[in-house]
């Protein structure tokens, strides 16, 4: 447990203050882990490394546009395909 509790604050550390340096060495030492999960999720993170590391030490962020989307795809599925592009257009204005 302190294991998980460790690598899973260190993670959060490097999150909030983004620290993409640290990841390198974070990774390392949750796949040397007995924890499944956390080697599971290591191994995840190496996939798409670049956008990871990006993340993790740019400033930029693309939080906003995608819950654009997401609010977008929310007011698509509430029309069950029905409506047309001007009841979409007009609802996506309204809300």
């Amino acid at each position: 447990m302190r294991t998980v509790d460790q690598l899973v604050s260190d993670f959060a550390g490097m999150l909030r203050q983004r620290q993409g340096q640290h990841l390198n060495p974070w990774v390392a030492a949750a796949q040397a882990s007995d924890i499944s999960q956390l080697r599971g999720f290591a191994d995840g993170l190496l996939k798409d490394y670049d956008a990871v590391r990006n993340g993790l030490t740019l400033e930029w962020s693309s939080g906003a546009v995608e819950g654009a989307i997401c609010r977008l795809k929310a007011i698509k599925r509430r029309c069950f395909g029905r409506a047309n592009f001007d009841l979409l257009r007009r609802l996506v204005l309204l809300s």
